[in-house]
């Protein structure tokens, strides 16, 4: 029982009490989103559901997540991610699962990134954003440990690795994710102690077949011709109100039908079939219209408050892996964040991500879970470690 103590003394409980409240709140939103259409079958092509079939999968889903963000954070043992052999079972596991998922993976809005698992779909994407996270925080602090300079040469190997995955998520048409794990990478490059003449080379390297690739598909792939469609919606989304703006112009219409104090719970009008996937993608659209100016600012608030602490952490310890897991962590969050809110609300293309916590999905809940434990982890050797040098 003191050991149990003493671990949780170690944790950082607001963090965890943050990570709760966002999840009920998800829980209770998915509810309010998706029962009027799931018992019209409008989410379930036409098969009318119970009203609160989401809704339970999604409190399945939330009692998952804290089970594993509670062990992650008070028992798993961090060094391991600092084993050569953890880190080759990661890349070979996630670049499996990747590979599966192409060939026998189920399309959904013309991606192929999903694997039905009977119970829930698995998106194997989401899995590669934490393989990126502990592989590169584990080798450039490889790197650092064994006093190795960190040139060109002794770097882009590594990225090499990881845009094999990248191109793996790609092929299965999932560009939004492809991006955010591209986002989370360079963010832990540059928050690493590589020299910014190395940082300048390698993002020269790296971003050239990003651009590449991003200028080919927007206009000379035609199947991929709605990519571009987004962009010009975003520029006039209410000039294509009727068309390609449909989903974007109603997505502005539900905020801002929130006010200040917000429609009320259950009383948003949006959701009622004018948004395509109001319990995912489209979730803080119709938290915005329910819950108001006031909802919005709580959760932002709380968001705001997980990365803040991660960055605190990172800028506490003196280890150079806990620093760039910490960084990888609440890059992921936020740049996630950002992406979903960003979209929806009009400040960049629509690219169907979902908001973590807050929006239906096994995937996601079961990576950020994963995500956060690991940085609850971190911070509980930090505490150890800043309670020695003080």
């Amino acid at each position: 029982m003191k050991r149990f103590q003493k671990r949780l003394k170690r944790l950082d409980l607001g963090i965890i009490i943050s990570f709760i409240i966002l999840s009920i709140i998800g829980v209770i939103m998915v509810y309010s989103a998706s029962m009027v259409p799931a018992s019209k079958g409008s989410l379930t092509n036409g098969t009318p559901i119970e009203a609160n079939y989401f809704m339970k999968r999604q409190f399945i889903f939330f009692i998952l997540s804290v089970c594993i963000i509670l062990f992650i954070s008070m028992y798993f043992n961090i060094k391991m991610l600092r084993n050569a052999s953890t880190q080759k079972f990661l890349i070979v596991g996630t670049f499996a699962l990747l590979i599966l998922t192409l060939l026998i993976g189920k399309d959904v809005n013309g991606s192929r990134n999903w694997i039905n698992l009977g119970l829930f779909s698995l998106q194997s994407s989401e899995f590669l954003k934490l393989v990126a996270i502990f592989y590169l925080s584990f080798i450039l602090d490889k790197k650092l440990t064994n006093n190795q300079d960190y040139k060109l040469k002794n770097i882009v190997p590594p990225l090499g690795i990881l845009g094999v995955g990248l191109v793996l998520v790609l092929m299965q048409g999932d560009l939004g994710g492809t991006l955010l794990t591209v986002a989370i990478i360079v963010a832990i490059l540059m928050y690493s102690d590589i020299k910014n003449k190395i940082k300048i080379q390698i993002l020269t390297i790296t971003s050239i077949p990003v651009i590449l690739y991003i200028f080919y598909t927007l206009v000379f792939d035609s199947k991929n011709l709605y990519r571009m469609k987004r962009i010009k919606v975003v520029l006039d989304p209410f000039k294509y109100e009727n068309s390609d703006g449909y989903q974007l112009t109603n997505a502005l219409v539900s905020i801002s039908n929130g006010g200040v104090f917000g429609r009320g719970l259950g009383n948003g009008i949006l959701k009622l079939g004018y948004l395509p996937e109001p319990h995912t993608d489209f979730i803080f659209t119709v938290i915005s219209e329910e819950l108001g100016l006031i909802g919005v600012l709580l959760i932002l608030l709380m968001y705001g408050f997980i990365i803040f602490k991660g960055f605190i952490y990172a800028n506490k310890t003196r280890n150079h892996f806990y620093k760039l897991i910490c960084v990888g962590v609440v890059s992921y969050l936020f740049m996630q964040v950002f992406v979903n809110i960003g979209g929806v609300s009009g400040l960049i293309p629509l690219t169907g991500v979902t908001l973590p916590l807050l929006s239906y999905g096994g995937s996601s809940m079961l990576s950020i879970s994963i995500a956060l434990g690991i940085l609850l982890a971190v911070i509980r050797e930090i505490k150890k470690e800043t309670k020695v040098y003080e």
